[in-house]
């Protein structure tokens, strides 16, 4: 029979049936390592989620790798690549490639009855995976990409429409400046919206032989490859895996490939996001200091209340290890109870965002119209088994004060 464990589950019954001056205070720790783990929980999931959501959108319209020649400038000019390159054949053979995928850009101006507005035509064809894009479909429908008729339909931004005043099946005439001037008359097939004004407003898709003909390039000559992975934690192992299969290889003009990752082409963003890492770690030990004091005080009353009893089992032969063995047990109890409501009110919390919306964002600061949530097993188990491990370690400290009470003054303590 373990001994101590009796004795706590005695001192836990007497505490709930109300016979202990310390409940009161031993239920505030409680509700203090309660507290800390739901904020934890909540400011975890909302940085997660957000990191995850920009980098999801961010990657929706750039793809994860881009393979473009390396003679191709910070502009929307950009060289052609020839079709049919026998690296890019290689590279949808590594693992963990979801997708490759051409397209061609060209920069023009739109210009309405009532406004102007400068744009990219991102060219795109068949092997375009539609996936981020439907996902934020808000009016029309997607059009269709064939390798014999070329298509006027075009998908564009809420924004963007809004800006030009258009909708559904409107048509508008966008101008490239080139030598010669063009102009094409394109028809709007979809409208898609997310949040993300600064590429929203940036892109609109189309039929890529429109760009094709617009730049005067052949069947097959594409702006460069878009690279899918299945796992943006894969990115930096597969970006020079892809880097080694057609980096280094010369085409038939002479000229080579260059390839870069989102990371690479958005450092701005991405380091903005690396900053929030440090904002959620500054909280999280802030949030363990407070559960770990909030612990400190209940362990701290629960002696002074039980002194009586600590000089009593003293004065029995009980060693001070065991003593104190009963007072940790107590106090894990106690824990315990706290992160379970930690964790019933963090979850709640979060399962209340992330299907109510109840918190709202401004798309314009923050890329988003709500506050994202992300919730995962992993990061939950983390946060509690560190809570626990951190609060115990706190008690170890003030639980040696029991070493220091003399059975004889203590049975007389009132």
């Amino acid at each position: 029979m373990n001994t101590e464990l009796f004795i706590v589950r005695r001192m836990i019954g007497s505490r709930k049936a109300g016979r202990s001056f310390s409940r009161s205070i031993v239920s505030i720790a409680i509700f203090g390592i309660a507290l800390s783990l739901a904020v934890m929980i909540v400011a975890v999931a909302i940085v997660t989620g957000f990191k995850n959501e920009i980098s999801n959108k961010v990657t929706g319209f750039g793809a994860h790798i881009q393979i473009l020649n390396l003679d191709s400038n910070l502009s929307y000019e950009t060289i052609p690549v020839p079709a049919g390159l026998e690296g890019v054949t290689r590279i949808s053979e590594l693992e963990g490639i979801r997708n490759i995928q051409p397209f061609a850009i060209k920069a023009g101006i739109i210009k309405t009855g009532e406004a102007i507005h400068g744009a990219v035509l991102k060219g795109i064809d068949g092997s375009f995976d539609w996936g981020f894009i439907e996902e934020h479909l808000t009016e029309g429908a997607l059009f269709t990409v064939t390798d014999t008729a070329r298509t006027n339909n075009v998908v564009l931004s809420r924004s963007t429409a809004s800006l030009l005043k258009l909708g559904i099946g409107d048509r508008f005439t966008m101008y490239f400046i080139q030598d010669p001037p063009r102009a094409r008359t394109f028809t709007i097939a979809g409208i898609y919206n997310t949040s993300l004004e600064e590429f929203d407003r940036l892109y609109i898709f189309a039929d890529i032989k429109q760009v094709q003909r617009l730049n005067n390039w052949h069947d097959g000559e594409v702006s460069g490859y878009e690279v899918l992975i299945n796992d943006m934690d894969d990115l930096t192992e597969l970006t020079a895996a892809v880097r080694g299969q057609v980096a280094f290889d010369f085409m038939d003009d002479g000229s080579r490939l260059k390839v870069e990752n989102i990371r690479e082409k958005n450092t701005q963003i991405f380091d903005w996001l690396k900053l929030q890492d440090m904002n959620v770690v500054v909280l999280v030990i802030l949030m363990l200091v407070v559960a770990g004091f909030n612990m400190i005080s209940g362990l701290l009353i629960l002696i002074l209340e039980r002194t009586s009893m600590i000089g009593i089992l003293k004065a029995l032969g009980t060693k001070n290890a065991s003593v104190r063995k009963i007072f940790l047990y107590q106090s894990g109890y106690l824990t315990l109870v706290g992160l379970a409501w930690g964790n019933l009110f963090g979850l709640a919390i979060c399962l209340a965002q992330k299907y109510l919306n109840l918190v709202p964002l401004d798309p314009g600061s923050y890329y988003l119209d709500t506050v994202p949530i992300n919730l995962n097993l992993l990061h939950l188990l983390a946060l509690n088994a560190g809570t626990m491990a951190i609060t115990f370690l706190f008690l170890l400290l003030p639980s040696m004060i029991i070493a220091r009470i003399s059975p004889d003054k203590s049975i007389r303590f009132n």
